[in-house]
């Protein structure tokens, strides 16, 4: 055990976060996210018992996002027709305005299907068991600057 780690974070989600070099992305998954048949070349990590709140706060704790590009943090698009409420948005807003100074405008949207293409190329996959609807998150590592 370490100190100052928080519990959730596995030694393999930490060694797969530490492995991670800038623009790498991460997609912290819903748990209807097909993640080993998108994921077949990135690391899939299972977090059944978690909801994707808690994943995404303990993870920027240590994940530096990208300041290179305008949003390095991407939710999924709800498609067009779907009746879909997105609540957990608004919580991801607040994590996201927690951890980068660029608050919510670092948040941007991909389309479903470009979503699931852009995630194939993913260096790893988080699945989670969180039950709400487009809760999927794509996030991209930046540098540590000290």
């Amino acid at each position: 055990m370490l100190k100052g780690i928080p519990k959730i974070l596995s030694p393999e989600l930490l060694k797969v976060l530490c492995e991670m070099g800038h623009s790498d992305r991460l997609i912290i998954a819903d748990g209807n996210f097909p993640a080993k048949s998108i994921g077949k070349d990135a690391i899939v990590i299972r977090m059944d018992g978690h909801g994707a709140c808690e994943v995404l706060e303990v993870i920027l704790q240590l994940f530096p996002l990208d300041t290179y590009v305008e949003h390095p943090v991407n939710l999924m698009q709800v498609m067009p027709g779907d009746n879909v409420e997105t609540p957990i948005w608004k919580s991801y807003e607040k994590i996201v305005e927690g951890a980068d100074d660029r608050g919510a405008s670092a948040i941007g949207q991909i389309e479903r299907f470009t979503f699931y293409e852009e995630a194939r190329s993913a260096y790893a996959i988080i699945a989670t068991g969180e039950s709400a609807l487009y809760a999927n998150i794509m996030l991209q590592k930046g540098v540590v600057v000290e």
